[in-house]
């Protein structure tokens, strides 16, 4: 009989799946993403990734992680023994993105305190890396750690750890049932006072003008498949993790496409709040909207301060809403990758939730303090990198490819998700699982391949590169045949009687 730790209700089910999706590059990444790839124009290319792709594998990871019962692994070895080793490889991507992603929350931690008497000053990018990072001269330097930095990495991990420890409904449940809410709050609120400032008209024209000409751009579509695919928390073991703790009777597709809208929704919202913000900076400096555009590390800690210190009024707390809502987004996506190999470890050497929580997270919060090193930024750049593009696009077109060409279980699935469904898969789910997802990520792969060979990610020096970069994605993926080769404690490879029980 299993004894499996369940969701309390669907609601808090579905708020988990969202706020794992719902993260940092919904914040800093979309925007400018959507800005670069035809503005208005991007979102037919959006729209039509998020029904074929994002839609298509949060479905089968869904259903994967539903009827087979277990962590990614035992996912996949009840699946079919010897693919064990593509849930381990999925579990070593989010283990190196849960050690730097620790230290991205840390910083946001950070920048709230600071808002309060916007301590960067005028010179807000000297301040992140001089005055705040202290970053090293050269790339490949550790040097010391950073207490401004280390601090708030530690606070990270014992929130994300203690919520943990708590289990799935007691702890990830009801945080998420809190955090997200708060999180949708705090944003809609600076996006209503954002697109009230001077400007910021002319930042949501320049967001949403399309640009026609771009639609038949082959980048445009690959753009847009990333996107939806890096920010759907599909390929690196959370959504097949997640859905193992949902009760028998549950609506797999329904919860699919609840989730996939959902994110795209705060995607939306945060674009118009980030544009609405860019014209109003645009406006003050007297430029054009699109030399202030940025994304990523730029645009929250240097582009945003420089916003919050013109703010006409209440700018403390504004700044301090703003890194607050980047601290809960961050926490969200944490939790449900920690999570995933906190599960692994849990079933695969069948020791208690406790144990496993501090085996795993604990080595997790260790490796992390390299980043909190003067050197931290550039390693946190070239891991973010590799693992990114040669880690969670690779495993997800390994697994679709597994499931549907390999194995192909893609029937067996759609009968699994259609009998405890409102909405029928038809023929449409597994076409674009088979054909148009492996084409799309393939094509993804190959162009990564090319321009890594022909130059340098970011200019870095060869070497670094090798170690901090090509090195990362390649051990996570020797990783998955290491943990395969270990023997289960206990022979859980058999899918048990279900009687469920709450945690």
């Amino acid at each position: 009989m299993e004894n499996r730790p369940q969701w309390g209700t669907r609601a808090g089910f579905v708020l988990a799946a969202v706020g794992s999706a719902v993260g940092l590059g919904n914040i800093w990444r979309f925007p400018a993403v959507a800005y670069e790839n035809g503005g208005g124009a991007f979102f037919l290319p959006y729209l039509f990734a998020l029904l074929t792709a994002g839609i298509p594998l949060l479905i089968l990871e869904f259903t994967l992680g539903h009827k087979y019962r277990g962590s990614s692994p035992l996912t996949f070895a009840r699946l079919k023994r010897g693919s064990e080793w593509l849930g381990w490889w999925q579990i070593a991507i989010s283990f190196v993105i849960a050690t730097y992603y620790a230290a991205i929350i840390a910083w946001a931690m950070s920048y709230s305190v600071f808002s309060f008497n916007t301590a960067w000053g005028k010179d807000t990018e000297g301040f992140l890396f001089g005055k705040y990072l202290n970053l090293a001269e050269a790339p490949g330097e550790i040097g010391g750690v950073v207490p401004g930095v280390f601090i708030p990495i530690v606070l990270v991990w014992m929130i994300t750890l203690g919520v943990l420890v708590k289990g799935v409904k007691k702890g990830i449940e009801a945080a998420n049932k809190f955090m997200l809410p708060t999180l949708v709050v705090l944003f809609t609120i600076i996006v209503i006072r954002a697109i009230t400032l001077d400007g910021a008209v002319q930042g949501l024209e320049a967001f949403f003008k399309p640009d026609w000409s771009q639609i038949m751009n082959a980048k445009v579509w690959v753009a847009a498949y990333g996107q939806i695919f890096f920010s759907l928390s599909i390929g690196f073991a959370i959504m097949v993790t997640y859905s193992s703790y949902l009760p028998k009777k549950t609506d797999i597709t329904n919860n699919a496409f609840i989730t996939g809208f959902a994110n795209s929704g705060f995607e939306l919202l945060a674009g118009i709040g980030v544009f609405a913000a860019l014209g109003f900076m645009a406006a003050q400096k007297g430029v054009a909207v699109d030399e202030v555009v940025s994304s990523g590390v730029g645009l929250a800690f240097v582009v945003f301060p420089q916003i919050i210190n013109e703010f006409p009024a209440l700018n403390g707390f504004f700044g301090f809403a703003f890194f607050v809502c980047l601290v809960l987004a961050g926490l969200t996506s944490l939790i449900s990758i920690v999570e995933t190999f906190v599960a692994g470890v849990q079933e695969k050497f069948n020791i208690s939730r406790t144990k496993s929580v501090l085996v795993g997270g604990g080595a997790a919060a260790v490796i992390s303090i390299l980043f909190a090193t003067r050197g931290g930024l550039y390693f946190l750049d070239a891991a973010d990198y590799f693992i990114n593009q040669f880690g969670i696009t690779l495993a997800g077109l390994v697994e679709v490819l597994l499931v549907a060409w390999v194995l192909r279980e893609l029937k067996t699935l759609q009968s699994h998700a259609d009998a405890i469904s409102d909405m029928r898969l038809g023929a449409w789910w597994r076409i674009c699982l088979s054909v148009i997802t492996p084409i799309v990520l393939g094509y993804m792969m190959v162009q990564n391949v090319i321009t890594n060979i022909k130059e340098n990610y970011g200019g870095y020096p060869t070497g670094f590169i090798i170690y901090s970069g090509w090195l990362v994605a390649a051990i996570a993926f020797i990783a998955g045949f290491v943990f395969m080769g270990i023997k289960w404690k206990k022979d859980v490879t058999v899918i048990p009687e279900s009687k469920e029980v709450s945690q």
